[in-house]
């Protein structure tokens, strides 16, 4: 059997019907993760932590607070923010809501806030799918620091259950975020900042 062959093969194996996952080796691939409560936010915060992101932790009273206290532990003074953001910033940050800012305009800011559509507790991503308060790929990708804010609700175990609950933005730009941006591909020394921000700041807020 060719590689392509086998590729092909186990494709179709996973893509059995449920009516006959009983017999197919695709029925010992977990759909559905067991964490939950305050042990699915520890294990999130703890892979963000392993991929150098910065975490924090808040409850909706104290989410600007923790806000204000990441900007200024950061020095940033210039925020670009996307429309639909919906959180109260600090009286010393002057905002800008993108409306279609270039990279150049983008890149002149200290920071960038945003939302998120969903959190992988087992791999420690982000997803943003370009809905109201997260906006366009651009203003995630050029700013040097990220601040995103992620609620309880939307955090899963599992990757596949935040497939199945992104359904309804397939056709939608989706940006998987695992970690600030770092590549190690010259002489395997890491260096952060190369396809996206050096630094990712995540609020983890409880409801």
């Amino acid at each position: 059997m060719t590689a392509r062959a086998e590729v092909l093969r186990r494709i179709r194996t996973a893509l059995v019907s449920p009516s006959d996952l009983e017999d197919s080796p695709a029925a010992a691939y977990r759909r559905h993760g067991d964490v939950t409560g305050p042990a699915l936010l520890d294990l999130l915060a703890s892979r963000l932590t392993d991929y150098r992101a910065l975490v924090r932790r808040a409850s909706a009273a104290t989410l600007a607070d923790q806000v204000s206290a990441a900007l200024a532990q950061r020095g940033a003074r210039t925020v670009v923010v996307p429309p639909g953001l919906g959180v109260t910033l600090p009286a010393f940050a002057a905002v800008a809501v993108d409306d279609g800012l270039s990279a150049a305009e983008l890149d002149a800011f200290d920071a960038v806030i945003t939302g998120a559509a969903m959190a992988i507790a087992e791999t420690g991503t982000i997803v943003l799918d370009g809905a109201p308060g997260q906006g366009r790929r651009a203003i995630s990708l050029v700013p040097d620091y990220h601040l995103c804010i992620v609620t309880a609700g939307q955090v899963v175990h599992l990757v596949p259950e935040a497939v199945e609950r992104l359904g309804g933005s397939a056709s939608r730009p989706l940006t998987w975020i695992s970690g600030p941006s770092a590549t190690s591909d010259i002489e395997l020394e890491r260096v952060e900042g190369v396809h996206g921000p050096r630094t990712l700041e995540v609020i983890l807020v409880t409801e």
